[in-house]
């Protein structure tokens, strides 16, 4: 097989913050796979979620639209069975395609609800092997539960296996039985995601000892939220998921596959630990859009460090971009290759986010500013937000002095709100009205 079709593993965490990761800053040490992934490939320095919630955010990966114009604006919306997806598109071009661990993606509450049951064909976005369940936080817990075959049988895990690594040994499965045509994974992580039901984070056991020292992130220092009793055991997460990335890479070099597989690791959002709102994500703050990006592989080696932002929307044309397959026209992403090969021409000095089920919101963040609108409505989209926050990144880098009222800034948020409108029309949104922020009560 040429390196112009390589096979591709997508791997994808859930709710884990870029810094995290050791090539992002953090002091212990947590990603040493990822790391030196990042030293041999790209690192994409800011990257950014498109939608800081579950769902949302999985549509914008399987179609290459803003969530809102795939009508999966929030969570418990399933991807519409017209939408042609990543997998439809590989499989065109002759790919063998293979989705293992969480979709998110086929349940409408109440009338259709297959969270916690077998996700039918119809519904799985075209993905061929199957080990899956539609959210695998009400299937399993950290070390019990099962997924989902695709013939709709239980696929369990062992008794006493950490749950990201149940997951890994699915995904081998995959690789298992593949045939010699290239293939595109999607392994899809809840970790590092609270368990719902327990409303904690669940590291493997042992995680509150071995990662008790650890530096206090500073958007969180002297907040309330609940990180204290849980950043632990979210390191633990991070790091059982760092020694799956290892088991995959050390797989490819044991078949002697490596330098004909792209290795892409994102997440969905972060968290801000109930520091910004009453739960994890839905939110403006890095705490919760910025996230890990870094590839190695094909169009990605020795790549270096990107400093362009970046979004979660161009993912799905630079996936098909590294299969040689046109970015289709109805995607809101551009491919990220050129920016590492230094051919991109007029690359954002944004990236935008819509932001769903707290508010409805719309944000643009730039090197220096995070500006955001919203409304209280929980709705898919508004035409009249309000101003709610501008932050000075450059000279407040944790985001603690909220300027969206602050006279002497009215002209940036002008400009913003400007930005912010046309980057709306992009994403095929309607004209909105904005307005400045509310009074407070």
């Amino acid at each position: 097989m040429s390196v112009e079709r390589p096979n591709i593993l997508f791997f994808f965490s859930d709710q884990q913050r870029w810094d995290t990761v050791g090539a992002y800053g953090q002091q212990l040490d947590v990603t040493p796979n990822l790391d030196r992934m990042a030293a041999e490939g790209t690192r994409f320095e800011h990257a950014f979620t498109c939608q800081p919630v579950c769902g949302p955010a999985r549509a914008s990966l399987q179609t290459g639209k803003y969530p809102e114009a795939v009508g999966c604006w929030r969570n418990n919306i399933h991807l519409p069975m017209d939408e042609k997806t990543i997998a439809h598109w590989f499989r065109e071009w002759g790919y063998q395609t293979g989705y293992v661990g969480k979709w998110h993606l086929a349940s409408s509450a109440p009338e259709l609800d297959n969270r916690e049951k077998p996700v039918p064909k119809q519904l799985r976005g075209g993905w061929d092997f199957w080990i899956a369940s539609d959210v695998l936080e009400f299937t399993s817990h950290s070390y019990d539960g099962h997924m989902f075959r695709g013939d709709g049988s239980r696929y369990e895990f062992p008794e006493g296996r950490y749950r990201v690594d149940c997951v890994t040994d699915a995904a081998m499965e995959f690789l298992d039985q593949r045939d010699d045509r290239p293939f595109v994974l999607f392994v899809s992580y809840i970790e590092p995601h609270h368990q719902n039901d327990h409303n904690r984070y669940e590291g493997p056991k042992g995680s509150k000892e071995r990662w008790a020292d650890y530096d206090v992130p500073g958007d969180l220092v002297g907040t309330e939220g609940d990180w204290r009793e849980n950043y632990p055991d979210y390191l633990g997460c991070c790091h059982a998921l760092d020694g799956a990335l290892g088991r995959f890479r050390e797989r490819f070099e044991e078949e002697g596959i490596a330098d004909e597989t792209l290795v892409f690791y994102t997440s969905d959002h972060g968290s801000h630990f109930r520091t910004r709102n009453a739960e994890y994500k839905r939110s403006c703050h890095d705490g919760c859009l910025r996230i890990p990006m870094v590839a190695c592989g094909p169009g990605f080696n020795g790549g270096g460090v990107v400093e362009e932002l970046v979004s979660l929307i161009d993912v799905p044309p630079t996936l098909l971009h590294s299969a040689g397959i046109p970015t289709p026209e109805t995607y809101h992403g551009r491919a990220l290759q050129p920016l590492v090969d230094g051919s991109a021409e007029d690359w954002p000095e944004e990236v935008f986010a819509q932001i769903s089920e707290s508010q409805t919101g719309r944000c643009v963040r730039t090197l220096r500013w995070t500006y955001s609108v919203s409304v209280p409505e929980r709705d898919a989209r508004s035409d009249l937000y309000y101003e709610e926050y501008l932050y000075d990144n450059e000279n407040d880098p944790h985001q603690r002095n909220n300027l969206v009222r602050d006279p002497e800034y009215a002209d940036v948020r002008a400009s913003l709100a400007e930005t912010l409108k046309r980057r709306m029309a992009e994403a095929d949104e309607r004209p909105s009205e904005i307005r400045p922020a509310r009074e407070e009560n």
